[in-house]
């Protein structure tokens, strides 16, 4: 009850304030921005080739299917 306003609190402006003026902060921005990049680039990549792979299988299991019968 007796509690002092702000003590014990996380303060997010001043939070980000910090990561604004420090440079540190801005090259983990810059990596992050480069790994999410990358990821996006495999999904796509992914994507792509799932197509043809899933084709792929699914004609080795018809063929394993009328030969094995």
């Amino acid at each position: 009850m007796g509690e002092k306003p702000g003590v014990g609190k996380v303060r997010p402006m001043r939070t980000i304030a910090k990561l604004i003026r420090d440079t540190r902060a801005a090259s983990a921005v810059e990596y992050a921005l480069i790994c999410s990049l990358i990821v996006l680039a495999m999904i796509a990549g992914l994507n792509a080739v799932a197509g043809s792979t899933t084709t792929m299988w699914n004609d080795v299991s018809s063929n394993v299917v009328q030969h094995a019968g």
